[in-house]
């Protein structure tokens, strides 16, 4: 079961890192995350500040476990600094089963996104900045069908998007009243699918 570990580590990336089309609101997002639709951990993301001046706190904990023996683990922890919407600090530190890396990077030159998927004006964007390499990436999105997404066992309506990059097809979902995220589904190597999920009541869609 190693091999799931590159295509999860490429899906997870790209995961780190809504908001009503007029404004982002500040807002705490938690995500049951799953792989094949068994539970392997959480992530939640805390918005804070202003339109003008925001903070985004990150943190991802994953465990991927094959007959209850541990066999892939991944944390997260991301730190960003926005004007509007350009990203303009990014301090991350990342323990991808083992193998750590850190990033410290300013964007005072460009106006740049991350995988902000908190944001709806992501979908407009051509270019983002992956939190976990600060590596600036190519991108593509497309609309989704209206689909109805479960969250905390209960149907929401909900529109989608298809974000696709060098190595990544992810689908990007959020409640078709409010516009808040709701979930996404990442394809990973080996046929695998990780999920998010909104879970807490603090993230109501």
């Amino acid at each position: 079961m190693k091999h799931h570990a590159p295509g999860l580590m490429l899906a997870l990336a790209a995961c780190l890192a809504v908001a009503q089309e007029r404004d982002v609101e500040a807002g705490e997002w938690n995500f049951t995350a799953t792989l094949d639709g068994k539970p392997i951990g959480a992530h939640r993301f805390v918005v804070a500040g202003t339109a003008a001046a925001r903070s985004v706190d990150s943190r991802a904990r994953f465990s991927v476990r094959v007959l209850g023996i541990p066999v892939y683990r991944y944390r997260h922890q991301a730190e960003e600094r926005w004007a509007g919407d350009c990203l303009r600090d990014l301090r991350t530190e990342t323990d991808d089963d083992g193998t750590r890396q850190q990033v410290a990077q300013g964007f005072d030159a460009d106006c740049l996104m991350s995988f902000a998927y908190w944001n709806r004006r992501l979908v407009k964007q051509q270019r983002l900045v992956d939190p976990q390499t600060g590596k600036i990436e190519s991108v593509r999105f497309e609309p989704l069908p209206d689909a109805t997404i479960e969250v905390r066992g209960q149907p929401v309506p909900a529109r989608g998007w298809r974000l696709q990059a060098a190595q990544q097809r992810i689908r990007i979902w959020y409640a078709a009243d409010s516009g808040r995220w709701i979930g996404l589904d990442a394809d990973t190597k080996g046929d695998h699918q990780l999920s998010y999920r909104l879970t807490s009541p603090r993230s109501t869609p």
